[in-house]
This record gives C-alpha cells, structure tokens and sequence, in this order.
C-alpha cells in the first residue's frame, strides 16, 4: 500500500486555472489515484493561480470568437470532442451548450485565496469548475461569485470584500509571475512534496509511479 510513513501530510501544489479544461480533467485524474491508493486524506493540497488570458477582457468575450482567434475558425466544435473523450473516462462532464463565455479568471482565483486561509480552497475550486464548465455560470461576475461564495457557506459580504481587496488582488498577480518565474508555461502543473513536478492532466497510472517514487525517497518508521 502507497501511504506516507509520518502522520504528516505529503504537500501537494497544483497550479491551475479554472477557465482551463484541462486543469479540470487532470483533477479528475488526480482525485482517482489519490483514492486508488488511500490517499486522499493523506495529501495537503495547495491550489495556486494561473492565468491562461491574463490579458481577457473583464466582461470576458464570446467563446467561440474566442476559440476561432486562438486556434482558427471553425475548431470549437473539434476541440470540445476531444475534451469530452478524455474526460469520459475521468469521470468528468462538460456542458458544452452552456459554456457561452470565455471568462477573466483573476476574481475567481481570489476568491479560491480566500476560502483557501479557512482551509477550503479545495472546495471553493470544485465549486467554481463546477460552477463554469457545467452550469455556464459567468465565474469572472463579482455577482456570480459572490453568489457561489454563498452557496458555499461563506458569508456574501465577506466574499464581496474579498474580491475587491487590492492586497489579495496583487497576491495573485505575484504568485502567477512567480509560476512563470519558475518555469511554468502551461496547467495543470502539479508540484510534489516541493521538488517533484508533474505536467499536464496525466493519467492515473502514471500518478501511481509518481507516488512510489515520491514516498519510497521518505524515511520510513521502524514499525512500518
């Protein structure tokens, strides 16, 4: 059996963004092998911002105008079927029809910061891709989020204060230059036990050789 040999947490950093299909398929992948291998109460997760379109509009823009500028007319419809293979067997959905925005993210990822210093980002994250990719919410709307604050158990006001908080704001924005800093080009990127890195949405069996080699490098106990 995988599992760390301390009581501690292994520390496990994801560096994502909402508005990306892919962060959203690869923590699919990731929740099934930390639970093939009875992890998942084993592992801290940290979620870190990145903007794939920093420069997005704050109203953001039309989804297919904004896919057609990106990768050519006429590719939504051919993009979105290989998502949706590869998120078949992840056990993820899209609903397509209702994902009429490509949206600024920089809000949701404050919004995430926030709920992460009571120890909730996680869940805040789960909202939020729920929030964008299945039910078409427009997640870069402080009245959206705000709303899904509330839904969360978070107090609106609160979360209202939050999002228009220049500190937190300006958090966000060093911690994406630093991702880049660091050499992040692309998300998902996961960081493990702070020096080991893994790119992209991978697979469950390949999550299973990272966490062999990750906790077989700890010390174990005496009694393990």
């Amino acid at each position: 059996m995988l599992t760390p040999s301390a009581p501690d947490k292994l520390p496990l950093a994801i560096v994502s963004d909402i508005a990306c299909p892919w962060c959203f398929i690869g923590k699919a992948r990731l929740e099934t092998a930390l639970a093939n291998h009875n992890l998942t109460e084993r592992v801290a997760i940290t979620w870190l911002p990145y903007e794939l379109n920093p420069e997005m509009p704050a109203d953001g823009m039309d989804r297919t105008a904004y896919l057609d500028g990106k990768f050519g007319p006429g590719k939504r419809r051919e993009i979105e079927l290989r998502l949706s293979e590869a998120a078949l067997e992840s056990g993820v959905t899209f609903n397509w029809a209702k994902v009429t925005k490509s949206v600024n993210t920089r809000m949701a990822h404050m919004l995430v910061a926030a709920a992460a210093t009571v120890q909730r980002g996680g869940e805040m994250t789960a909202a939020l891709f729920k929030a964008y990719w299945q039910d078409g919410r427009d997640i870069g709307d402080l009245e959206t989020l705000v709303a899904i604050a509330g839904e969360q158990g978070f107090d609106e006001q609160a979360a209202r204060d939050e999002l228009a908080n220049d500190e937190l704001r300006e958090t966000i924005i060093g911690l994406e230059a630093h991702a880049q800093k660091v050499g992040v080009t692309g998300v998902p990127f996961f960081i493990v036990d702070g020096k080991l890195a893994v790119s992209g949405a991978q697979p469950p069996e390949v999550w299973t050789q990272v966490f062999a080699q990750v906790l077989a490098a700890k010390p174990h106990d005496e009694d393990d």
